[in-house]
């Protein structure tokens, strides 16, 4: 079987829309959350969120068209794959295009556009006047076909959607297609920008978001027992993935190796886990068994725990059963720092899964002061400050609404 390797990475995100930024604000413990500057969220129980920064300027780095004619979560699909792009160096014109793939995860995709057109739709009386971008502008397949169109790239094409497990699904599917010798290199990951009226309103409906509005920076804090729910964030990570051999042939810089991956169902709910964590420890257990590695072999696992009151509690469940008698494991939650990015979670985890393999560090849980009484006792959660062991092999845990499980897992080469 063929090996796949990672040679190139981007990202987007609150804590830095290139990768040293960003990881140097993940392994020093910096959220991203900030008050909402993007409309005003004072009528909405949770008034902040992982928002980019505002002097981000997304004409710095696309051109007018690009930015004219697509929605955010593209925008931002496009600039993190321009940077891994970049970063890998793969030159299009030395291979056949039908060797470069796009797969590409989002749990919304263009859901700001659709939100802003409805609104000056409803409210006008006069013949409506529709943008003749609003159709492209919120599809959801829409960023993967950018990315194919602005390189060229005409080999397999095509979007994930399960929710917030959308790029982890995405990264699985380009393993396997390289695996299987049906592409050479696949540009993966997963965007979306979910900071709207409608998704802070919605999933306050839902009782998913903090509502910690007097203090940002310190509301999400997964596996505390004062945790009120999740920050939402924004943002894109690509990955380039490529085949081994094709990789060294060409002397380009591997990062990590993608050792394995798998996926399950929970069967259970709409929007809850499974309290015990049944789907989520068999999609580990596989993602193991595919990567030819035990238990014992995984050093960090960055845990998908969203700050939620119940979510939290069946993850960790589920990872004391999956890695049971295995002390060398550490496990933390980043989305304390980068806010959760739906359906670009996994891909933005991804990059600091890497990151770890690559400086042999286990970033933090920040916020966590006090861990819930309810965990498994023997559980290591690195809490509040990063710490640098040897990382040969790290494990990335999502999991969306709708009960989807996509676990991947990376180490060193």
């Amino acid at each position: 079987m063929k090996r796949v390797v990672v040679t190139g990475m981007g990202v987007v995100s609150a804590l830095g829309a290139d990768v040293n930024t960003f990881w140097n604000n993940i392994q020093n413990g910096k959220s991203g959350a900030r008050t909402i500057s993007r409309f005003d969220a004072s009528r909405f129980k949770t008034q902040f969120a992982a928002q980019l920064p505002d002097d981000f300027n997304l004409a710095d780095h696309l051109d007018k068209s690009e930015v004219k004619r697509n929605d955010l979560y593209t925008q931002y699909a496009l600039v993190a794959a321009k940077q891994a792009v970049e970063d890998s160096g793969f030159d299009i014109n030395a291979m056949s295009p039908y060797d470069v793939g796009v797969i590409f995860g989002s749990a919304q995709g263009g859901f700001d556009t659709f939100e802003t057109q409805i609104r000056e739709y409803c409210a006008t009386d006069h013949e409506p006047h529709f943008n003749p971008f609003f159709i492209p502008k919120t599809l959801v397949n829409m960023a993967s076909g950018l990315i194919s169109i602005k390189y060229g790239l005409m080999g397999l094409n095509y979007t994930t959607v399960s929710a917030c497990a959308s790029a982890n699904s995405a990264i699985m599917d380009a393993l396997n297609y390289i695996r299987w010798g049906k592409a050479k290199i696949i540009i993966t990951g997963g965007a979306d920008a979910p900071i709207t009226e409608g998704s802070i309103g919605g999933y306050n409906a839902l009782k998913a978001l903090s509502t910690q509005n007097g203090n940002p920076q310190e509301a999400s804090r997964p596996f505390d027992p004062g945790r009120d729910g999740f920050v939402m964030g924004e943002g894109a990570g690509v990955l380039v993935l490529e085949e081994y051999e094709h990789a060294v042939k060409r002397g380009a810089t591997i990062y990590a190796e993608l050792a394995g991956a798998a996926m399950t169902g929970d069967a259970y709910h709409i929007t809850a886990t499974h309290p015990e964590g049944k789907g989520a420890i068999k999609a580990m257990e596989l993602a193991l068994e595919d990567a030819g590695l035990t238990h014992n072999d995984v050093d960090y696992l960055n845990a998908h725990a969203t700050s939620t009151p119940v979510g939290d509690i069946s993850e960790a469940k589920a990872i004391h059963s999956a890695f049971i008698n295995s002390p060398q494991l550490s496990v933390s939650a980043t989305k304390s720092m980068t806010g959760h990015l739906l359906g670009a979670a996994g891909a933005v985890e991804a990059i600091i899964s890497i990151n770890s393999v690559l400086h042999n560090v286990v970033p933090p849980t920040i916020n966590t002061h006090t861990l819930d009484p309810q965990l498994p006792q023997d559980l290591h959660i690195v809490t509040n400050s990063a710490i640098q062991k040897t990382v040969d092999v790290v494990m990335s845990n999502t999991f969306g609404f709708g009960g989807h499980n996509a676990v991947a897992i990376f180490k060193k080469v």
